[in-house]
């Protein structure tokens, strides 16, 4: 259903779709009011109308219309009562008018940005379906008091058409239209508010320029609303969306012959919607369902769009302390890692496609997308040192670090070609208290820094000055299969240059 169509664009010329609200508060009871059709007669020119437009349908244009006027004029938003055994559709605008039974395109909805346009069954038809279910329809507004039957075709009494009859109004004063309906099963009333945002209890989780990102309810499909009316489903996204900057070729595509619309008509909205997010509530999803890609059960939102996926991970990167990882990385494993989740970074599993996109990347404050990469730099950076001169070691240490060539030979006999120097630092990593590290490998610099501590004992400096040869020949970090797969060779060694001696 929609807010306008031809023909039904008459009576919605007044009235405009707008972001919807709960059904809840708004059933009311009062006194009912039916009239026979009396009154001047309008053919409005059907015989039959579509048999695919359902009641609720047609309840929808009814309500499309009043939401329609209250957004074209600012007026209160419209009601929806039951009164007794009829429902109301009250709104408080300029009231219906008998030129609106025309078939005719509503300019002023075609040109406003608040409105849908036309979409779904029109008011004509919406009037023929009612009338096809044996649903008595009564609008009044000051213009008029209209009622619908059927009446032969002036000039052709063989030919029955359906007809408007309009009477003069009781009260000229009235602001805007009532429709009455009488005979409207609840559930089709309640089914046709169901079409619309305002009325569906979405959770809106963020708004950009382009529309809404809308929760997705537990169970059901994706919804997909264009300027606050339902249009379609999605059976795979992850969320349900809200187009509210409507493109020529999406307004084109809406239009009184169509139920619902194809993906094609409102996919580059969708994604630009996703493009300008910066929540959470909006990456953080995205970002867990980026691990899902590779299984093969990933929504479509980051299957269909790289981009998008890239752009959450942006996003993330700068509201939330992350490192993105494959799972691959994850899988070998790296000391890395764990100082990665001690530093309070949560590990978001990105496949490798997105990985090698994110290399050098910046998120949108400026600051680099954290990778394994990145972590090791801003390891390596977190590292302060206060160096020790050699005239400043006590004779006891002056001795053991004397023989750090020798240790390094035992492993390496030509060991000067990687490593090119040793310094003793008082400090290292400040921030981490009983877990310090004990030395640290610094690749660009060719040089191996061991805490001052390691002095005190020659067994622990050779350890911790052997653990660090290790890193710089193996070029991995502590955990991972290289690694270990080092040190295995540099034990060997050790125990070839022990059995000889």
């Amino acid at each position: 259903m929609s807010p306008s169509a031809s023909s039904e664009a008459a009576t919605s010329r007044d009235r405009g779709a707008i972001q919807p609200r709960r059904l809840t508060g708004l059933i009311r009871s009062a006194t009912a009011h039916t009239s026979e059709p009396d009154g001047q007669p309008f053919d409005l020119n059907i015989e039959r109308v579509l048999e695919h437009w359902t009641v609720a349908h047609a309840v929808r244009e009814i309500i499309a219309n009043a939401l329609d006027e209250h957004e074209l004029t600012g007026s209160p938003v419209p009601e929806i009562r039951k009164i007794d055994s009829a429902w109301r559709v009250t709104d408080f605008g300029r009231g219906l008018r008998r030129e609106h039974l025309t078939q005719n395109e509503n300019r002023e909805k075609l040109r406003s940005d608040r409105v849908i346009g036309k979409f779904g069954v029109g008011l004509k038809d919406a009037l023929a379906t009612f009338d096809r279910h044996g649903i008595h329809v009564q609008m009044k507004s000051g213009h008029g008091d209209i009622t619908i039957g059927r009446a032969a075709k002036h000039g052709f009494d063989d030919i029955v058409t359906l007809h408007a009859f309009i009477a003069s109004p009781p009260n000229l004063d009235m602001a805007g239209t009532e429709v009455v309906l009488t005979g409207v099963a609840d559930g089709d009333v309640e089914a046709a508010m169901g079409f619309f945002l305002r009325y569906s209890g979405e959770t809106v989780l963020e708004e950009t320029r382009d529309g809404q990102v809308l929760a997705r309810a537990p169970t059901g499909k994706a919804r997909i609303y264009v300027r606050g009316l339902f249009v379609a489903e999605e059976e795979n996204f992850l969320f349900s969306y809200n187009v509210t900057n409507v493109t020529t070729p999406l307004r084109k595509a809406l239009n009184r012959e169509r139920t619902n619309v194809g993906r094609g008509a409102y996919s580059d909205r969708v994604k630009a919607i996703l493009l300008a997010s910066t929540s959470s509530e909006v990456a953080s999803p995205l970002a867990e369902d980026l691990a899902l890609i590779e299984q093969g059960r990933a929504h479509d939102e980051l299957t269909t769009w790289t981009g998008v996926a890239v752009h959450a991970c942006q996003v993330l990167n700068s509201n939330d302390r992350v490192l993105f990882i494959t799972a691959s990385q994850l899988a070998a494993g790296s000391s890395l890692i764990s100082h990665a989740r001690e530093d309070g970074c949560r590990l978001v599993v990105v496949p490798e496609t997105v990985a090698a996109k994110l290399r050098g990347l910046v998120d949108h404050t400026g600051q680099p997308v954290r990778d394994l990469g990145t972590y090791r730099s801003e390891w390596n950076d977190s590292f302060t040192f206060d160096f020790v001169a050699l005239e400043q070691l006590t004779d006891a240490e002056r001795e053991v670090y004397e023989r750090t060539d020798a240790i390094l030979a035992l492993a390496v006999p030509r060991h000067g070609t990687k490593v090119r120097e040793v310094f003793i630092s008082r400090t290292m990593r400040l921030d981490r208290g009983d877990r310090e590290c004990v030395g640290l490998w610094v690749a660009e610099d060719r040089r191996i820094i061991v805490r001052r501590d390691q002095l005190r004992d020659f067994e622990r400096y050779a350890a911790t000055l052997l653990h660090e040869l290790a890193h710089a020949f193996s070029g991995a970090d502590d955990e991972s299969r290289a690694f270990e797969d080092q040190l295995t060779k540099f034990l060997g060694k050790l125990a070839g240059s022990a059995v000889e001696a």
